[in-house]
């Protein structure tokens, strides 16, 4: 088996066993970004200086033996919406083309402290605002399933270099489906924390109340890993919560008989395409096999999920992106005459057309006299929302449903009508607004060989027991294992 193809558990016996170096696995798989990259164009940046310095001490830290994790030696991409001191961090916005932060998320901090080697960051659709990566302000990446579509979004990037080889693991971020819909898109397991779960220090903010970084890897065991290290509270981040930390991948490979799993009749609707449905159910049927109890429920305020989340998203989304103003944050444009049109002009040339669009329609629902009828009306319904989960997980364990409706589509299908772009987010938006736990794992391929995404969502910090199933589906199906052909 070629090194970069391996997980991260794998990857990790290598590097103790001594055969090889932190340094070697840098090299192939700076080999093998020199070979894919230039067709599916994953990364804003490598950041080759860096991570051969993190690769050293890696290295130096497996010869003396001393604090050797997990992750000590393991190559990671990193959304870029996350902050590394003194590396260029953009959030694929041209406003932030050329911003160096001056300090360092809290997640990047914990995995340096772990001994992971950063290489590179990844592209995305600006500020995260999208579901393709098509709104990036720089390029749009290609899904390595099939170059002519889109890998999901915003952490496309993430995503695409994960299903490509080009790193172990990566960091996303999820606020309306944002790890979770490429990883379904792009074949990979993507898991979307418990809001509070994992610090957002450092995190370039899109909606506060909804974003969260989570890990993208090649498995539900990788997964655990990763997120035994990102997890956890923050003095930092007043909203992450303190929870205890549990030993992931200790708790993987459990007995799941007399699991009650939950599958709600509003994500089977019309309009999915039929072998995403056919192969959701055939992964329901072998956790049934399995001695899993399979309950119908019902989630009935699911169809005001995407009227809901785009008020609240959008609101949250002006109110963060009002600092980017060319004075203290972002571009300047330097041909105004006057302080107003310097405002006007940074802002026209250093926003894209999606972000433009979300920070009027935020600046819409916040303004005196809509305020009260439009994002107070969707908190309380928000409320509904997280009530409708609160009663099913009074009698199921977990919920399973599609992650997207439809496989990868081609890039430019959507991008003219933005709300269908919009419902690609459909089945991730409503446990987003919840704050609840998810994770997407491949459970098929449609006719195209194209991925298809089962999202599985869990209780309030209950990541484990999502973990957990996703594992003892992958130990006896080979979905996950299966490569593009680059």
């Amino acid at each position: 088996m070629e090194i970069f193809s391996m997980t991260i558990k794998e990857l990790h016996k290598n590097l103790i066993d001594k055969k090889i170096s932190p340094v070697e696995i840098l090299d192939i798989f700076y080999k093998r970004i020199e070979i894919v990259e230039p067709k599916v164009k994953s990364f804003i940046l490598q950041t080759k200086e860096l991570a051969y310095e993190m690769a050293k001490k890696a290295q130096e830290r497996i010869l003396k033996n001393e604090n050797v994790t997990e992750l000590t030696g393991i190559p990671l991409a990193i959304k870029d919406n996350m902050c590394l001191e003194g590396v260029q961090t953009t959030c694929a916005a041209k406003m932030l083309e050329g911003y160096l932060p001056p300090y360092t998320a809290t997640v990047l901090k914990k995995l340096e402290d772990a001994g992971a080697v950063f290489i590179g960051k990844t592209n995305m659709d600006e500020y995260a605002f999208g579901s393709s990566t098509e709104n990036s302000g720089f390029f749009t990446t290609k899904n390595p399933w099939d170059l002519e579509r889109v890998p999901g979004g915003s952490s496309g990037g993430s995503a695409a270099c994960v299903a490509a080889d080009m790193c172990a693991g990566a960091l996303g971020s999820d606020t309306g489906g944002s790890i979770k819909q490429p990883a379904a898109l792009c074949g990979i397991t993507g898991l979307k924390p418990t809001y509070g779960r994992v610090s957002r220090y450092g995190l370039i903010a899109f909606a506060s109340s909804l974003d969260q970084i989570g890990p993208m890897t090649k498995t539900a065991e990788d997964n655990a890993i990763l997120l035994k290290y990102i997890a956890g509270v923050d003095p930092k981040d007043s909203t992450s919560v303190p929870y205890d930390v549990i030993d992931y991948e200790k708790n993987l490979n459990k007995d799941i008989k007399g699991m009650k799993i939950g599958v709600p009749k509003e994500y089977f609707i019309e309009g999915i395409q039929e072998e995403v449905k056919e192969s959701v159910m055939n992964a329901i049927k072998f956790f049934e096999s399995k001695g899993a109890k399979i309950v119908n429920i019902s989630l009935p305020h699911t169809e005001y999920a995407i009227d809901v989340y785009y008020i609240i998203a959008t609101a949250e989304a002006s109110s963060n992106l009002g600092r980017f103003d060319g004075v203290q944050y972002g571009l300047r444009d330097n041909d105004a005459d006057n302080i107003i049109d310097m405002y006007k002009l940074s802002r026209q040339k250093g926003f894209g057309k999606e972000t433009k669009r979300r920070i009027m329609l935020g600046t819409y629902v916040l303004s005196s006299g809509y305020y009260d009828a439009y994002y107070k009306k969707a908190q309380k319904v928000r409320t509904l929302i997280k009530n409708d989960f609160a009663s099913a997980f009074e009698s199921v364990d977990v919920i399973m449903t599609p992650t997207s409706p439809t496989t990868a589509f081609k890039i430019g299908e959507k991008t003219s009508d933005p709300l269908t772009m919009y419902l690609s987010d459909i089945f991730t938006i409503a446990p987003n607004l919840a704050g609840l736990p998810g994770i997407s794992i491949p459970c098929g391929f449609d006719k195209n060989n194209l991925p298809v995404g089962l999202q599985i969502i869990g209780k309030p910090f209950k990541e484990e027991e999502l973990l957990n199933m996703a594992f003892v589906y992958q130990k006896e199906t080979d979905w996950h294992t299966k490569k593009p052909k680059l």
